[in-house]
C-alpha cells in the first residue's frame, strides 16, 4: 500500500470532499479551444477586439487576493496568467477556487483575454473547472518573478538521480528538459529527410534475432517458448542491412534501437538510438563528405547554424571537416609508430618502452592496442569535428582492407569533443574473406571477449549470392542529440535511462 505524507493526505481529503460536493476531480473530457501560445498571439493581433478561448494546462502559481485571485498555467507551449474576478465567477465559485485547487492541479479556465495594469497578458476567466487533481506536490513547486523581469525558482528539481529517476517530473517543471526532448525529435527529423532526399529507402529489421553481430559488444540474451531457442536484442543493424544490398535495394538506412550489455558512462547506455546506412556503389570517401554535409545540416536545422556551443568549444560543422590518418595521429600523441610494430608482442614491448606509465592489457590484440593507444592518447585531442581514419584490420572484422596493406581497413570514426561520434567502413563484399574474418575472431579471443564476433552462415550465405560493393555508417543518435543540446551526459538526453534498481 502507499504510504501518503501529510501533505497528500490533505489532498486526498480535498478528492473525497469534491466528489460528495459532485464534482469529478478526473473528468472524462475536457474542451481546450487555444493553447496558451495560440491565445496570446491572437490577442495580440488586435488587443481592441474580444478573443474569447477556453484554456488548459497545470497551475504553477496561485495568489489568492480578497474578492480576486490570480494563477498561473502552464501547457505544452509556454505560461499565461489566470486572472479571477468576484464580478464574473461569484464569491461561491472563486472561494471554490482557492480552497479546492492546489499547485499542480489541472485546470479548464474560458475567460476573454486582457492585459493587466502590470502589462500582463492574462485570461479573466468566467468559468473553470477542475480537469485533473494532483496528489502529490510536484519537486518544484513555485516561480516567483522578479521586479526586473527575471523569474526566479524555488524549490527546484535539480537532484541528477532523481531528475533521471523521475523524469515526468523533471519535464513538468523545467520547460529547458522539454526543450531538450523537442531538439532530439527535431534531429531525428532532419538525419531521416537528408537520407530520403539522397535517395535512401527507410527499412526496418528484427530486434529480436536469432544471432547477433555487426558490432563488438555483449548482448542481451532472452529465449522464446514457442520456438525453443535462444534469442538476442540487436546490438547493431548491420548484417541485417547488408543483406538487402544483396537484394538490389542499392541504399537503404534503419533509425532505430540498439541494445549491448555493457557499462553506463557518461556517453554509454545499454539502450540507445542508431542510425545505420549502406550504400552500394560507393567507399569510405564517398561516406566521409555524405557524413559531413548530413550532420552539418542537421545541425542548422536544430541549432540554426553549423556553429553549436558545446561545454567550453564552439564546433563548427561546416564542411569540410579535418582528416587525421590514425598511424601519424598516432606517432603525433604517443610517439609511436604503429607500422614498426606489426605484432602485439612488438607493439606492447613499444609502449612499455616509449610510456612507462601507459597500462594496456598485456594479453590484448595488435589491434586492441592500437585502440588503446588512440582512445588515451589521440581521441582527447579531437575537438573539432574531425573523421581519423585507416584502421587496423583484426579490431573491423567486416570491413574492407585496404589494397597492398593487408593490415589495415578502409574505415573512419568521426570524433567531435573528445569522443566518437560515428563509424564507417568500405564494407567486407567477399564472402571467402569474410568467412576467414569470422574464423579469426573466433580463434583469437576469448569466449567471453566482448571483441569476439559469431560466425553468421545465413549472413556468408547471403554474400555467397553477390554483394556489390558498397560503403556503410553508423552513428549514434544519442550523442550527436548532446552536442546539439550542450549536454554532458547521455542521461540528460534519454527520456527514461537505466538506472541501478531503487533502494
Amino acid at each position: 500500500m502507499t504510504e501518503y505524507n501529510s501533505l497528500e493526505k490533505i489532498r486526498l481529503q480535498k478528492v473525497e470532499e469534491l466528489r460528495a460536493e459532485g464534482v469529478e476531480p478526473y473528468p472524462t473530457r475536457a474542451k481546450r479551444t487555444h493553447t496558451s501560445a495560440q491565445a496570446i498571439a491572437e490577442f495580440e493581433k488586435d488587443e481592441t477586439k474580444e478573443v474569447t478561448v477556453t484554456l488548459a494546462g497545470r497551475i504553477r502559481s496561485m495568489r489568492p487576493k480578497g474578492k480576486l485571485a490570480f494563477a498561473h498555467i502552464e501547457d505544452g507551449y509556454g505560461k499565461i496568467q489566470l486572472f479571477f474576478r468576484v464580478n464574473e465567477v461569484g464569491e461561491d465559485r472563486l472561494a471554490f477556487f482557492s480552497k479546492m485547487f492546489d499547485l499542480g492541479d489541472f485546470i479548464e479556465a474560458t475567460g476573454a483575454m486582457m492585459r493587466t495594469k502590470a502589462g500582463e497578458i492574462s485570461l479573466l476567466v468566467h468559468d473553470f473547472k477542475l480537469l485533473a487533481k494532483s496528489i502529490s506536490p510536484l519537486p518544484a513547486d513555485k516561480d516567483v518573478k522578479q521586479e526586473d523581469g527575471t523569474v526566479v525558482r524555488y524549490a527546484s528539481l535539480d537532484d541528477v538521480e532523481l531528475r533521471a529517476r523521475q523524469r515526468y517530473a523533471d519535464l513538468a517543471v523545467n520547460p529547458e528538459v522539454r526543450d531538450t526532448f523537442r531538439k532530439r525529435a527535431k534531429l531525428i527529423r532532419s538525419l531521416r529527410t537528408f537520407l530520403d532526399e539522397h535517395g535512401f529507402l527507410e527499412v526496418e529489421t528484427p530486434i529480436l534475432q536469432p544471432l547477433y553481430g555487426g558490432a563488438a559488444a555483449r548482448p542481451f540474451t532472452t529465449h522464446h517458448n514457442e520456438l525453443d531457442q535462444d534469442m538476442y536484442l540487436r546490438i547493431s543493424f548491420e548484417l541485417y542491412l547488408k543483406r538487402l544490398l544483396v537484394g538490389n535495394l542499392e541504399r537503404v538506412y534503419e533509425i532505430g534501437r540498439d541494445f549491448r550489455n555493457e557499462g553506463v558512462s557518461f556517453k554509454h547506455n545499454p539502450e540507445f538510438t542508431q542510425l545505420e546506412f549502406y550504400w552500394a556503389y560507393a567507399d569510405y570517401l564517398q561516406v566521409m563528405e555524405l557524413t559531413e554535409q548530413m550532420v552539418s545540416y542537421a545541425a542548422e536545422q536544430v541549432t540554426g547554424s553549423t556553429k553549436v556551443k558545446f561545454g567550453e568549444h564552439e564546433l563548427e560543422f561546416k564542411p569540410p571537416w579535418k582528416r587525421v590518418e590514425m598511424r601519424q595521429g598516432i606517432i603525433e600523441t604517443s610517439g609511436i609508430d604503429i607500422a614498426e610494430h606489426k605484432t602485439a608482442e612488438a607493439l606492447l614491448k613499444a609502449i612499455h618502452e616509449k610510456l612507462p606509465k601507459a597500462a594496456p592489457d598485456p594479453k590484448s590484440t595488435r589491434g586492441k592496442l592500437i585502440d588503446f593507444l588512440v582512445s588515451e592518447y589521440l581521441e582527447p585531442t579531437l575537438i573539432q569535428p574531425t573523421f581519423l581514419y585507416n584502421y587496423p584490420r583484426d579490431i573491423s572484422p567486416l570491413a574492407k582492407s585496404m589494397p597492398g596493406d593487408p593490415l589495415t581497413v578502409e574505415r573512419f570514426e568521426g570524433y567531435v569533443a573528445g569522443f566518437e561520434l560515428c563509424n564507417a567502413f568500405t564494407e567486407l563484399n567477399d564472402p571467402l574473406d569474410q568467412e576467414q574474418r569470422f574464423l579469426e575472431m573466433g580463434r583469437d579471443y576469448e569466449a567471453d571477449d566482448e571483441e569476439k564476433h559469431p560466425l553468421d552462415e545465413d549472413y556468408l550465405r547471403a554474400m555467397r549470392y553477390g554483394m556489390p560493393p558498397n560503403g556503410g555508417f553508423g552513428m549514434g543518435v544519442d550523442r550527436l542529440t548532446m552536442v546539439f543540446t550542450n549536454k554532458r551526459s547521455i542521461r540528460d538526453v534519454l527520456l527514461f535511462p537505466a538506472l541501478r534498481k531503487e533502494e
